[in-house]
């Protein structure tokens, strides 16, 4: 496949080092482990999302470069963690409002019993590779995420499930016997976790050659100069920056805080969209009650940015 050259990591687009990862791997005793993980994150001024199951770790959290590098350096001392990988970005102010560690049955949830990445998976394929393989006529290109995320970003080309969370993807692949046209399947999503369980779950359904993007859309985007991309948009991301571009530069989204869709400039302008209360794709389903309670929760948001402090309910 053909080589493309990598872009530099963008080392000052914030204060802020966030650090989104995963790891399958058997931990049984995740429970015990939630609470000295809390106490390490809350120590090293960190905030985010980290959930823990039988299968192992999955989340994003982000911080000064020292408090990430600190439960970074906890968790691979973990012997159920010493391979962690994870992929760096930088916000300009903190992308989370509070720290949580979370006891969960998946770590990403298919809801198909038995899929286990570590026993079967697709194969990975770089990022400088992956224009190659899309770009192969013989090759399905399907993006794995949901429609509030696949609306502001795809790869050219790319088949969209437009599922509106990740339970209903097996079903749309049962359901899409034209998926077998091609000999190839190429899958991607935000950070490469619901790949990992997606090939599985390909290969259990007699796909046979299944490819997915190393790293996800975030690594494409950090290592491939826009000049060569095949990405379209901009990609969602689950935090208050709402969605990167390429470089992994902040992008221009802002999130709706009634349906937590992604808005950009321009649905700002429509008459249709009031902050905090309504959009351009939920404002048709908000009832006058609705509204009421919105409006409320807004003004208490700025009341509290007013005092300079950050309404938790924001």
């Amino acid at each position: 496949m053909t080589d493309i050259s990598m872009t530099p990591r963008p080392e000052t687009q914030g204060q802020f080092l966030v650090a989104a990862l995963y790891h399958f791997v058997s931990f049984p005793r995740f429970a015990d482990f939630r609470e000295p993980l809390q106490a390490v994150c809350d120590a090293n001024g960190v905030k985010g999302t980290l959930l823990v199951a039988h299968e192992g770790i999955n989340g994003t959290i982000a911080g000064p470069d020292e408090g990430i590098a600190a439960v970074l350096a906890y968790l691979r001392q973990q012997p159920e963690f010493t391979r962690l990988e994870y992929k760096e970005s930088r916000a300009s102010a903190m992308p989370f409002l509070r720290m949580k560690v979370r006891l969960k049955k998946e770590i990403v949830t298919m809801g198909v019993e038995n899929i286990d990445p570590n026993k079967v998976v697709g194969t990975y394929v770089d990022p400088k590779d992956w224009n190659a393989l899309i770009s192969d006529p013989d090759t399905l290109v399907i993006d794995t995420r949901n429609d509030y995320e696949t609306a502001i970003g795809l790869f050219r080309g790319a088949v969209d499930p437009k599922t509106k969370t990740f339970r209903e993807f097996p079903d749309w692949v049962r359901n899409n016997t034209g998926l077998h046209n091609k000999p190839k399947i190429a899958m991607y999503c935000t950070g490469g976790i619901r790949c990992e369980k997606a090939t599985a779950f390909m290969k259990e359904q007699g796909f046979e050659e299944v490819y997915h993007l190393k790293g996800g859309i975030l690594k494409y985007l950090e290592q491939i100069p826009e000049e060569q991309s095949l990405w379209d948009g901009a990609c969602f991301v689950f935090d208050e920056r709402v969605s990167v571009t390429h470089g992994l530069a902040e992008g221009e989204h802002t999130l709706c805080h009634a349906c937590r869709q992604p808005v950009t400039p321009e649905d700002l302008l429509s008459p249709l969209h009031e902050e905090g209360v309504a959009c351009i794709h939920c404002h048709e389903i908000r009832t006058d009650g609705d509204r009421e309670r919105y409006r409320e929760r807004q003004k208490q948001i700025a009341l509290a940015k007013k005092r300079g402090e950050r309404h938790l309910g924001s």
